[in-house]
């Protein structure tokens, strides 16, 4: 697996801890890890301008998720054979958000910022909260993996 990182430069220590949950998810989905993921740090303007536009939510957002792919099953079908991997998305963070929910939420920059990286990934990967019954499933998920880890509140 390869994770491709444009990031503010204080959130670049946390590198190794997202491609570990992210290899985690792999391993607990089932899913083949020859793929490629894109993390960008956005600012409140530029995350807003895309919710907008993509979601028609006109807002400030933590973390929006562009999944390259309708289904991860095609991973198999979509093989970048330049770098045999297959690019299955990218996910925008927005930093200052991260800095008021973990504050709100009493835990480290570390483990939401972690989080946020962790949910778009799953969002990539399929995976949603549009029903109590998606949301039970990927909450879960999220706090299994988040817990191998080690990076917990």
């Amino acid at each position: 697996m390869r994770v491709n990182f444009s990031q503010k430069q204080d959130n670049k220590v946390f590198q190794d801890d997202i491609k570990c949950l992210f290899n985690l998810a792999v391993d607990v989905v089932k899913i083949p890890n020859d793929i490629c993921v894109n993390i960008i740090d956005v600012s409140e303007k530029k995350i807003q301008r895309l919710n907008k536009q993509y979601r028609n939510v006109d807002r400030v957002t933590d973390v929006l998720s562009f999944p390259m792919l309708d289904n991860i099953d095609e991973i198999s079908l979509e093989q970048d054979f330049k770098y045999g991997e297959c690019n299955i998305g990218d996910i925008y963070i927005n930093p200052n958000r991260v800095v008021e929910q973990a504050m709100e939420y009493g835990h480290s920059y570390r483990r939401e910022y972690c989080f946020l990286a962790l949910h778009g990934f799953l969002h990539l990967l399929g995976y949603d909260h549009m029903t109590k019954q998606d949301e039970k499933i990927m909450f879960d998920l999220q706090n299994q993996i988040l817990n191998l880890a080690n990076i917990t509140r």
